[in-house]
Order: structure tokens, then C-alpha cells, then sequence
């Protein structure tokens, strides 16, 4: 395994649409080694998740994980999710606001509206069929990690240029209130 060097916000790659992969591609040791290298990459840099994209190989693979992250102590857990040319669909019209933040794009944050729920549609890292309704903030993290692969970044959704804020003046003013309020929508939805 591999770290990666993480793309940041103003990079042209992370405005690319990633390519889908067949299935011949992805049993490839290539793009075995590529999840690897993404993986170790998003632990060392504590994110919640990271695109492929964002380590500059325009591929349609994210991978999602939330353990005992000291950045998101309030996030719900999520075991090791490898997404191979996911594709999400909004289920109903419930939204949240979630103050979001970047590998891509250190040290801002932002309120992003987000659908409370989604269907996802994948491989794993198997070519294994993936097809699974998500909730919550959970959903909000899926959301996130494959507007990466369309060419999207959190900063282009942001629900009003004012909630933008570096990570130190979210830490002081902001988290508490956003940890109340996800652990409101983990109670009343369980992610």
C-alpha cells in the first residue's frame, strides 16, 4: 500500500467525471492495489471518506469509513465501504443540513443541504452487486464522496456562503450545536 497525494479544491481533475469500470478492470491487481492505496490514504488523513479522483486517478471507486475518528467523535460508525460505480437515488423529500467538510479542502467548512435518504447502487471491491437503502448522516457522507465523481465539491452546494468557516472557528462556535443535531437525526433514524 501506498499513501496518495490528496488533490486540492482548484485542481482540474477534481472537476472530472470519474470513467466506470468493468468488471475485468476491477479484478485487475491494478485496481485492487489502487482501493488499497485509497484506503490507507483515506485513514492516514482521518477523513470519513475519499474519492479516487481526489488521488488523481479519475476511476469510479470512493471508499467510506467512520470508526473512532477524533474529527467526527459525533458521526455515526461505518464499517469499511468500498463503492465501485455507485449510483445514488434520492427516496422521499426529507433533507438536513450538514456542515460539511474536505480532504480536498482543508481547513473549510460549509452547510450542505442533504436527502435524508438514499438508495445506492454499487459493486464492492469484489464486483459484488451492492443495492442498499441509507440514512441519515450516513447518507449525507455517501452524498458527498460520489458528487466527487461527477466533478462536484461540497463548496458548490453550500447552502449559503455564510456557514463557511475554517476547521478552529467550527471547533469553537459551530460543532457543538451540529453533534446536537446529529445525534437527534442517529436517534430518530439509527445512522
Amino acid at each position: 500500500m501506498t499513501l496518495r497525494k490528496i488533490a486540492q479544491v482548484g485542481h482540474p481533475i477534481l472537476r472530472e467525471n470519474a470513467r466506470h469500470l468493468t468488471k475485468e478492470e476491477l479484478a485487475s491487481s491494478e485496481v485492487q492495489s489502487l482501493i488499497d492505496d485509497l484506503i490507507e490514504t483515506m485513514r492516514d488523513a482521518q477523513g470519513a471518506g475519499l474519492a479516487a479522483i481526489q488521488i488523481y486517478e479519475p476511476v469510479s471507486i470512493c471508499t467510506i469509513e467512520v470508526g473512532d475518528n477524533p474529527r467526527y467523535p459525533y458521526k455515526p460508525k461505518v464499517p469499511l465501504t468500498v463503492l465501485v460505480n455507485p449510483v445514488l437515488e434520492e427516496l422521499g423529500n426529507e433533507r438536513f443540513e450538514n456542515f460539511e467538510g474536505c480532504l480536498s479542502v482543508p481547513n473549510l467548512r460549509g452547510v450542505v443541504s442533504r436527502a435524508m435518504r438514499i438508495r445506492v447502487r454499487a459493486w464492492d471491491r469484489h464486483g459484488n452487486d451492492i443495492d442498499e437503502e441509507v440514512l441519515g448522516i450516513t447518507a449525507g457522507t455517501y452524498q458527498h464522496e460520489v458528487d466527487h465523481l461527477l466533478g462536484k465539491l461540497f463548496l458548490d452546494s453550500v447552502v449559503d456562503s455564510k456557514t463557511l468557516c475554517t476547521w478552529s472557528v467550527f471547533q469553537r462556535f459551530h460543532e457543538a450545536d451540529f453533534a446536537a443535531r446529529v445525534r437527534a437525526i442517529v436517534k430518530r433514524v439509527g445512522s
